[in-house]
């Protein structure tokens, strides 16, 4: 029988926590964007939120309802993809996360077509495109930025906040 150790839902339920206990544990889950987890303590932290998919959805409803001014910063919040992992700038969720899929072992050629899209991606949205990589790879990932790229704007905006909110999700499950 192999012990595992209890989930930080289970020994820090997020209804007891104080203010800043409650951001400090959650205030990452959206990138570089803590006043999700503001928000979401100011509108009252229930009983029905102290497990991971409650609590994801409770803080995509905080996401969802803010005006688009805060979606877009949230948005341009995020990393590149592949593009920057070799520099220190990526948080350490984003950088397990970009390992995981593989984006730290591009070659040259998808490195470079990773970065064509990258800019070209930002130069027609104005933020970096978003994929929650957690169970893809860099073919994957290409395939998904290859179609992507070709969207409008408010159907990509739509998208790439969907993608963040799976992120979070998939990162509060990681707890």
């Amino acid at each position: 029988m192999t012990e595992t150790t209890p989930s930080l839902f289970a020994t820090r339920p997020p209804n007891t926590l104080a203010q800043s206990a409650f951001v400090s544990l959650y205030g990452w889950v959206y990138e570089h964007s803590p006043w999700v987890a503001h928000k979401l303590y100011e509108r009252g932290i229930t009983k029905a939120m102290n497990a991971p998919d409650a609590l994801a959805d409770a803080m995509a409803a905080i996401v969802n309802g803010a005006v688009d001014s805060d979606k877009l910063s949230l948005l341009r919040a995020h990393p590149d993809l592949a593009g920057k992992l070799a520099l220190a700038d990526l948080t350490e969720s984003s950088q397990n996360e970009q390992k995981g899929a593989g984006l730290d072992q591009c070659s040259a050629n998808e490195l470079a077509r990773f970065t064509e899209l990258n800019d070209l991606y930002k130069e027609k949205f104005g933020f970096p495109f978003i994929f929650a990589v957690k169970g893809f790879d860099r073919a994957d990932i290409l395939s998904a930025f290859e179609r992507r790229v070709k969207n409008d704007t408010e159907a990509e905006f739509n998208e790439a906040i969907n993608q963040v909110h799976r992120i979070a999700k998939l990162r509060l499950e990681a707890l």
